[in-house]
């Protein structure tokens, strides 16, 4: 399933990040283990904040992927599938079956 994961990281803890080098090692081993069709950066709020959509194989991987991001960095972390306009025209086309 198409999966949106949005963390948005709380600035005093991924200041300490940033300084330790913790930051980019936890993004780049998401993004390796996660292989994203898309991974933005941004801010958000005030806070750094992370955008990634990627293919959630079994609700399973919630755990690994979100912890991380919590005990690291503490922050807020979502999950919401997405679709395309691939996923979206396929789901309109039902509805007139």
């Amino acid at each position: 399933m198409r999966m949106m994961f949005k963390a948005r990281l709380d600035t005093p803890a991924s200041n300490e990040a940033v300084k330790s080098g913790t930051l980019p090692q936890v993004i780049q081993s998401t993004i390796d283990r996660l292989h994203p069709e898309a991974a933005y950066f941004l801010p958000e709020e005030g806070h750094r904040s992370c955008v990634m959509v990627f293919d959630l194989e079994d609700p399973s991987q919630i755990p690994s992927i979100a912890e991380p991001f919590f005990t690291e960095f503490d922050a807020e972390v979502d999950f919401q599938p997405v679709m395309n306009l691939e996923d979206l025209q396929k789901g309109l086309a039902a509805l007139k079956r």
